[in-house]
């Protein structure tokens, strides 16, 4: 029974700074491999003998072939990063679009209802109604009957 029992004050400080280090490094080391394979995939540029040739050399020779590839092709990576962003981007405000697009009869019925509210209270006047009405039903400008309504100064 005489193994020795460490308490805190048994670890000095700088060996916890070092330790500390040496983690967070290992975390960035993984980090930068799963880049450097998530990037030779989505290089379309590359062939596909290329891409096998790079993965196998970053992942049998793992410090060596990110080194290599960082110098070979880390300029590229940046450029491939913001085009692979932009194009997410764009089919994200495509969705978006055709979305909203598809609820454009929802839009109008809420207009139509705004518009009754608007006439009910006496804010306009039956015919302003029925020419706003006339506009959201046709689809000329759902914004530009309560716009109206509140220039005419009513």
């Amino acid at each position: 029974m005489s193994t020795p029992t460490y308490l805190a004050y048994d670890y000095p400080m700088l060996s916890i700074f070092w330790s500390m280090l040496v983690f967070f490094l290992w975390i960035m080391w993984f980090v930068l491999l799963f880049r450097i394979i998530v990037d030779i995939f989505r290089d379309d540029a590359m062939s596909g003998w290329g891409k096998a040739g790079w993965l196998a050399f970053v992942i049998l020779l793992p410090f060596l072939g990110v080194f290599v590839y960082v110098i070979a092709r880390g300029k590229n990576m940046g450029h491939r990063e913001v085009a692979e962003a932009q194009a997410q981007q764009r089919a994200f405000d495509s969705y978006i679009r055709e979305t909203a697009k598809g609820s454009g009869a929802a839009g109008s019925v809420d207009e139509l209802a705004r518009l009754s509210e608007i006439r009910a209270r006496g804010d306009i006047t039956d015919e302003e109604f029925a020419r706003a009405k006339d506009l959201v039903l046709n689809g000329h400008g759902a914004g530009t009957p309560t716009g109206a309504a509140t220039a005419s100064g009513h």
